[in-house]
């Protein structure tokens, strides 16, 4: 059977466009623990087309150019402390868009930028709701404006 996805990868992978493939590479393995799989360079040193795995997924990362521009992208990433993850994130020059809390949805989650302007969300579960719990707590956000 012909699988057009290659082994090790999912069917979607992100793909950052960044100013410095190096920096955010950097940072990701500082705040997710991420590894290196590949990093494809230039003729003059500078990497052209990188990518990590963060668990069990490859986040691909480009160099911005004139055709294509770096540009902020949104993620959401499971895992197990996200104070910790939060913390760390600060610490390394992310800035805050949400302090972890405690969602109805049964996450502990927060938000952050990362210098290129990509935004991280990072939820840790908590416990299981069902979908008409989730559906109540939605409803009550709408009711209460």
């Amino acid at each position: 059977m012909n699988n057009s996805t290659p082994k090790n990868y999912s069917t979607v992978c992100p793909y950052l466009m960044v100013d410095s493939i190096e920096n955010q590479t950097e940072f990701l393995k500082t705040i997710f623990s991420a590894t290196v799989k590949e990093a494809l360079k230039t003729p003059d040193g500078t990497t052209q087309h990188g990518e990590v795995s963060i668990g069990d997924t490859v986040i691909m990362m480009g160099r911005g150019s004139k055709n294509f521009p770096s540009q902020p992208s949104m993620n959401y990433v499971f895992v197990h402390d996200a104070d910790e993850i939060y913390r760390r994130a600060l610490s390394h020059g992310a800035t805050t868009v949400l302090e972890p809390a405690d969602r109805f949805y049964g996450v502990r989650e927060a938000g952050f930028k990362d210098f290129h302007g990509n935004t991280w969300w990072i939820a840790q579960p908590i416990k299981d709701v069902s979908l008409e719990e989730m559906e109540k707590g939605f409803a009550e956000i709408e009711r209460s404006g």
